[in-house]
């Protein structure tokens, strides 16, 4: 594993830890877990964390002839782009009609991408994919300001979908969790050779960035009836 990733998550967690110390009272600014760079070990190694808990978010039928897998930050504009302008055509005329099974991975860039992860999973799966769409919709929003103003933006958007404070403080300070979504992220973008977002395997095959009209041609031409 990346040991300045690592250690760069667990002092993030530690920044937001200090941020809810500071903007919550003090009965509720304890840390579940207490984490920083300090005391993290730089001789972790991916086999010493365990992601088996991590769940993919998937959307659309897990038996569809073609899987999209994307792979995106939060904090991209690209990828705010995509499911702004690409992503919806791309549900209604492939994923909700049982033609693509959409797998969607968080990439962890900068500290502000990982809490979103943490926030959106927090959500749980059945809301995960409307907390996504209200990162992207308020990126310009949520993205400015120091990490304690970064962390309120996104304990806000928790609040938003049902997540109480308590619930938001505890995943923001989830120092396991946050490792094991580092650790996650980085065997998967290993595993495809993921270096930019937001970047695409489509039945195993990687793709780059493209319009509505390419993502189109590219997956009718994989459909059984196009051989």
């Amino acid at each position: 594993m990346n040991r300045t990733i690592l250690v760069a998550a667990l002092a993030a967690i530690a920044v937001t830890i200090g941020a809810y110390a500071y903007l919550s009272p003090p009965d509720q600014a304890t840390s579940l877990l207490p984490v920083s760079a300090a005391n993290a070990q730089d001789t972790v190694e991916v086999t010493d964390v365990d992601t088996s808990a991590i769940i993919e978010m998937t959307l659309g039928d897990p038996e569809a002839p073609i899987t999209v897998i994307e792979y995106a930050s939060f904090t991209c504009p690209h990828c705010r782009s995509f499911h702004e302008t690409v992503f919806p055509q791309l549900e209604e005329n492939f994923i909700d009609t049982g033609l693509v099974q959409f797998i969607y991975r968080e990439v962890y860039f900068d500290r502000y991408g990982l809490w979103a992860g943490m926030i959106a999973r927090c959500a749980g799966p059945v809301r995960y994919f409307g907390v996504v769409e209200l990162l992207y919709e308020n990126q310009s929003e949520w993205t400015v300001g120091d990490p304690a103003t970064v962390a309120e933006n996104l304990s806000r958007i928790g609040l938003t979908v049902g997540l109480t404070r308590d619930q938001v403080d505890a995943c923001l300070q989830d120092g396991d969790t946050a490792q094991a979504l580092v650790s996650w992220y980085e065997e998967n973008a290993a595993a495809d050779d993921v270096t930019g977002t937001p970047s695409f395997i489509i039945n195993g095959e990687k793709y780059s960035n493209m319009s509505y009209a390419s993502f189109e041609e590219t997956l009718n031409g994989l459909l059984p009836d196009s051989q």
